[in-house]
């Protein structure tokens, strides 16, 4: 490689890197336009279930085929990109292998790369023909029509290529090490159990040839891997990076624990006080903005619920194990992420075009996204957030939306109407007076 070489190079991965980061900064921006919410408590547990759940897998499991092939993949993913480092000194002071010196150490890295990339190839081959032919249920729903399907093959083409890449390169590199008398600067390093079967694809051919398809190979590979690195920013699969602090700042509570909004604490506490003045008014701060209940847009939810937003990898298993979706109801708990994401994206546009201000759009995540159907439809079973693979709360998002159409537009459904008016009037749920609660018993 000559110099020219190491500064295309050196240009090509500053872009690359560069644009990526910049995206990493909007995604961070637009996740802090979430109502602040403590997260740092309990971190022991926090770093244990980013370490079982987020490294080893271990929600993925419950499922067997797509958990094992998911960990294959990931692994791949993992540990084949240590091979990026090697790549970016090579490219960036002009060596090939610059590693080799480790020896036979450096002989199990490649082969083990080689391993993983085979099983890598194989385990992306099921993931289509599971979504494409097979066409498993959670794959062919109504909410992933268009670009969520195309981006969900997309992601497992970019795999095909980029592990067809490497293996390729490494053939011809192997081809042209073992060239008799040896071929500049192919030197002998490396073990290549897998690529050593394709290498006859070579045979014949002038070795100035070979060498021209090793570094094409070699260049499409590493602008194929930046092309992916920022790709993630527009695709689903951000989770890669993301599951990471999402499993570390989830919710830690028992399933099925809700928040109690401090202002109605404080409300109900001041009610209950025998000493207090009821006819005592507060002081008010003619400054302050009144704060909303519940959620109509991003911005109301919290930034741990916007950055679940982000995590949602789509997989549809809180769907497939929610019993409103299995008995037709509109609710698709997959659905409330991906809307959430959608409309914090159109957000984060609004603020881009209008120079780091937010313009009212006349728009929001609810009836705009989100309908009251799909929220009511909900019967907080926890199913979902029980089955996702990354700790992704929908249920914390359905409830704060359905807490702003109970609290800010009294739009309950008229049987949760009913209920609290019993309550208010009766002290229960039932619409018997409290003399009449015991008649059932009189009678025969």
């Amino acid at each position: 490689m000559n110099y020219l070489d190491n500064i295309l190079f050196a240009i090509l991965l500053a872009a690359g890197v560069g644009y990526f980061v910049t995206n990493v900064k909007k995604i961070i921006r637009n996740i802090n336009l979430g109502r602040d919410i403590n997260r740092s408590d309990r971190s022991s547990e926090r770093w244990a279930n980013m370490a079982l759940i987020a490294l080893g897998q271990s929600k993925m499991v419950k499922r067997p085929i797509a958990g094992v092939l998911h960990i294959i993949v990931y692994a791949g993913f993992i540990i084949i990109n240590l091979e990026v480092l090697e790549i970016i000194i090579d490219g960036l002071i002009g060596t090939h292998r610059v590693f080799s010196f480790l020896g036979m150490f450096y002989d199990a890295l490649i082969g083990s790369f080689e391993i993983l990339a085979l099983l890598v190839l194989i385990a992306v081959i099921i993931f289509l023909a599971r979504r494409n032919v097979i066409k498993l249920k959670r794959f062919v729903s109504s909410d992933l029509k268009g670009w969520p399907k195309s981006d969900a093959n997309y992601i497992l083409y970019f795999e095909v290529v980029l592990m067809s890449l490497f293996l390729l390169m490494n053939a011809a590199d192997y081809h042209l090490q073992n060239v008799s008398g040896g071929f500049g600067h192919y030197i002998q390093a490396g073990s290549f159990p897998v690529s050593q079967y394709l290498a006859p694809l070579f045979d014949g051919m002038n070795n100035a040839l070979v060498a021209l398809l090793e570094r094409a190979f070699w260049w499409i590979h590493v602008t194929g891997i930046l092309v992916f690195l920022n790709y993630l920013y527009f695709s689903k699969h951000l989770h890669i990076l993301l599951a990471f602090p999402n499993t570390y700042y989830a919710d830690l509570n028992p399933k099925g624990q809700f928040d109690n909004l401090a202002s109605v604490t404080a409300e109900v506490k001041l009610m209950m006080d025998p000493n207090a003045d009821p006819y005592a008014v507060p002081a008010v701060d003619e400054n302050a903005v009144p704060s909303k209940f519940g959620a109509s847009d991003v911005q109301d939810l919290n930034w741990v619920q916007l950055l679940n937003a982000y995590t949602c990898t789509e997989c549809g298993r809180c769907t497939s194990s929610c019993p409103a979706n299995q008995t037709g109801k509109k609710l698709s708990p997959r659905k409330i992420m991906m809307d959430t994401r959608d409309r914090l994206q159109e957000v984060g546009k609004n603020i881009d075009a209008n120079k780091g201000v937010f313009i009212p759009d006349n728009k929001a995540l609810l009836n705009d996204y989100i309908t009251p159907e799909e929220l009511w439809a909900c019967t907080s079973c926890n199913a979902c957030v029980e089955e996702c693979p990354v700790n992704i709360s929908p249920l914390s998002i359905i409830m704060d939306m359905r807490r702003y159409l109970v609290m800010e537009q009294s739009a309950a459904p008229m049987s949760l109407n009913a209920m609290m008016t019993n309550i208010e009037n009766n002290g229960a749920p039932w619409q018997y007076n409290q003399q009449d609660r015991l008649n059932w018993k009189n009678e025969n």
